[in-house]
Order: structure tokens, then C-alpha cells, then sequence
């Protein structure tokens, strides 16, 4: 049975799973710009997360013929989740887990770190000085090039963030599922370079439109979009794609340096073929109602008939591993997280360290207030945005974190 409910607009309707009704007035909004641009096709719809965003909300899934909204992609391009399932179980773990955590905060660069100023791989691509950053130099080094080339304002320190978590909303944690087995999960993007990318074709969309003759009104500078078919559109497709797998790159690079740092310090452990890596941030082309359209996930995941995708509340509220359904109404997609409650400056406002501190209970990690707007109390109830998509998505695992690194 289909969750969502029907709003119309002065242009296609809006489908929402609505999980906190009513959402937030100024996402609405946003979510009723998206609906007017008249190259959307279909509908748009609110994942449960849906809240404010840049141009468009973090939360929806816009399909379009045509033409593409570089602002609703975002400046993260390819944010995503990756997670991993390890042999170990509770019962082999150590008492304390403080030194798991100091060691992979030592492993991978965090906030505004890089792999340089971390001590990594001085001037290379990749965070392991030996064959496979070789490999993976080869990889992205002449498409890169290829980029600057044409859009010299895009260039900047881009090899030296590849393997980093930056921070923000970024983390790393170590998860124990239902049958005490332990994960690997984390999250972050293409960093610098992806926001550098977002950020160029988002400005260069706006000079584009004002130049332009519009037969219709654009109810936010920042839905200003490129035309397929226009040398701008295929410069950006190539840039967004190189991010999109620049952020897969990172979370695997990530990765690789998590697992080397536990094993420093647990039991000997195998990792079994459950692993997944997917983005939320990211637009591609897809086939739906019978039409091969553009579909920009803000904030979204795929959750296709059978695919994998990964569902994080907060820093201490657990998140899940799920199935998609395949439901066409969403275009095939579920939400990409519990979605923020506050914004950021005001939970720094309303959220003590006291309750941080209780929120936290059992969980080694940060306490301190330099992550009070990453609080749990700061986002959305994970348990009702499950609930408002059990039509998109069906719950494979619920993991529960005991480490929490964030930047």
C-alpha cells in the first residue's frame, strides 16, 4: 500500500511520505519552486527526511527531460554511505573501545584535514603510497585534467582530500547489527572537489539563464538549470560523473584505512561480499513511466527492486541496512537519512552538553560542543521516517553504533 500523500501545484503535483506533518513551511516551498519548472516531468517527490535545502529541499527526487537543476544535485556531489560486515561479533570485542576510535581518527584525515596534513601521501591521489594509488592516480588524474581544461576555476587541491572524511555530517562507525555481528560504516563525498564542481555550474547556470529569454517565471535564482544539448550541459554531465566516482573512491579508500586500523587492535576478521557503497547526492539517467529522464536524488537513495542502500539516523540513534521495493511513485528511491530537525546554529542554541552527554550514553565518542548540532536531539525521529517509507523499502538489518568518529 502506498504511503505518500498527493499536494497540488500550479505545476505537477507533489507525492511526500510524510513522516512529521506538516513538513516544514519554507521546504514546501521549495518543494512547489521544483514543481513549476516546466522540464520536470511527472511529479516530485519528498522522501520522510524532506527539510530545507539549497534551490531545492535535502530530501527529493526530481525527475527532468532536458535539462538538469545543477543546485539540486548540491555542492556534495556523490555524498553518500558505505558500509561493510565483518566476521567479528560482540563477544570478541575489548572492554573499552577508546583506542579503536583514537586509531582510526589517526587513520583518516577529518575536518579540515587532508591526506597531506595527515601525514599521508605527499602529492599523489590516494592515502596508500604503493600500486593501487597508482592505480588509482591513472584513474582520475587525465579526466581531471580534461575538466580543468575547459573550466580553469574549478582547479584546486584535489588529490590530497581523496581517502579524507571532512566533517559536518561526515562519520565513521563501528555497528553491531541484530546478531551482535560488527560493521563498518561510514560517510562523506567528494569533498572539496565536489563542492568546487557543484559550486561553478551552479554559478555559470544562473549567467546562462539571465541571458536567456524565459517564457516562464524562476521562483529561485538557484533552480537556475542547464539545456541538454548545450556545451555547458555536457561539461557539467562530465564533472558531475567525475565526483560522483571520485566519491566512490574516497569512501573505499576511507575504508580500506578503517579495517587496516581495527585490526590493530581486535581479532583477527574476514569481510563476507555484504558490502555496500551508494550515493545521495547525485543525479543519472533513468527510465520511468516509459521515459528515459534525468533523476537528481538530493538527499535520496536508489532502492531499486532488490538493491542494497544504507539509512543513518544520528550519531547515537542506530541506522539500517535495507532492501528497495522498486515502487515507481518514488522513482524508485527512499530517503537518505532521519533528516535535521533544527538547523545548525539553532541546536548549538537549544541542546546542552548534558544532554548530548545522556544522548551519547554507551557509545564511545566525541561529548563536547563542538559537535551539539550533530546531537541526536537535531534530527528527526529515524523510527517515523522508517515507518512512512515501509513502501519504498523493506529493513534487512538495524545497526546499533559503540564508536562514533566524527570530523
Amino acid at each position: 500500500m502506498d504511503k505518500f500523500s498527493i499536494h497540488q501545484t500550479a505545476g505537477v503535483p507533489l507525492k511526500l511520505w510524510d513522516s512529521h506533518q506538516p513538513f516544514e513551511a519554507g521546504a514546501m516551498q521549495q518543494l512547489r519552486n521544483v514543481a513549476s519548472l516546466p522540464f520536470v516531468f511527472g511529479h516530485v517527490a519528498g522522501m520522510p527526511d524532506v527539510h530545507w535545502g539549497k534551490g531545492a529541499t535535502v530530501g527529493s527526487v526530481i525527475a527532468t527531460k532536458a535539462a538538469i537543476v545543477p543546485a539540486a544535485v548540491g555542492v556534495d556531489i556523490g555524498c553518500g554511505m558505505m558500509a561493510v560486515r565483518t566476521s567479528l561479533t560482540a563477544d570478541r570485542l575489548p572492554d573499552g573501545l577508546g583506542a579503536v576510535r583514537a586509531e582510526i581518527e589517526r587513520a583518516v584525515p577529518k575536518g579540515f584535514e587532508s591526506s597531506q596534513s595527515a601525514n599521508h601521501a605527499k602529492g599523489g591521489w590516494v592515502v596508500t603510497p604503493n600500486s593501487v594509488a597508482r592505480a588509482w592516480y591513472d584513474r582520475f588524474e587525465a579526466r581531471w585534467r580534461k575538466i580543468v581544461a575547459r573550466h580553469p576555476k574549478v582547479e584546486g587541491k584535489t588529490s590530497d582530500q581523496l581517502g579524507s572524511m571532512g566533517g559536518g555530517n561526515h562519520f565513521i562507525e563501528i555497528c553491531l547489527d541484530e546478531e551482535d555481528r560488527l560493521w563498518v560504516m561510514l560517510h562523506s563525498g567528494s569533498r572539496g572537489t565536489g563542492n568546487r564542481i557543484g559550486t561553478y555550474f551552479i554559478d555559470a547556470a544562473r549567467e546562462a539563464i539571465a541571458k536567456e529569454r524565459l517564457d516562464f517565471h524562476l521562483a529561485d535564482r538557484d533552480l537556475a538549470f542547464l539545456s541538454e544539448g548545450s556545451q555547458l550541459f555536457d561539461d557539467y554531465i562530465e564533472a558531475m560523473h567525475f565526483a560522483q566516482d571520485y566519491a566512490i573512491a574516497n569512501r573505499e579508500l576511507m575504508m580500506g584505512r578503517v579495517l587496516d586500523a581495527l585490526r590493530k587492535h581486535l581479532p583477527a576478521f574476514k569481510t563476507d561480499k555484504l558490502a555496500i557503497n551508494c550515493h545521495h547526492n547525485y543525479a543519472v539517467q533513468e527510465t520511468h513511466f516509459g521515459e528515459r529522464v534525468w533523476v537528481t536524488r538530493k538527499g535520496a537513495v536508489r532502492a531499486g527492486q532488490g538493491e542494497l542502500g544504507i539509512i543513518p539516523g544520528s550519531m547515537g540513534t542506530g541506522s539500517f541496512i535495507v532492501e528497495g521495493l522498486g515502487n515507481d511513485e518514488s522513482f524508485c528511491s527512499c530517503s537518505h537519512g532521519a533528516g535535521r530537525l533544527m538547523s545548525r546554529g539553532e541546536a548549538k542554541r537549544r541542546i546542552t552538553l548534558e544532554q548530548h552527554e545522556a544522548a551519547m550514553r554507551g557509545i564511545e565518542a566525541r561529548v563536547d560542543e563542538g559537535v551539539l548540532d550533530e546531537s541526536p536531539a537535531a534530527y528527526k525521529d529515524i523510527g517515523a521516517v522508517m515507518n512512512a517509507q515501509t513502501d519504498l523499502v523493506r529493513i534487512r538489518h538495524r545497526l546499533r553504533q559503540i564508536v562514533n568518529v566524527k570530523g
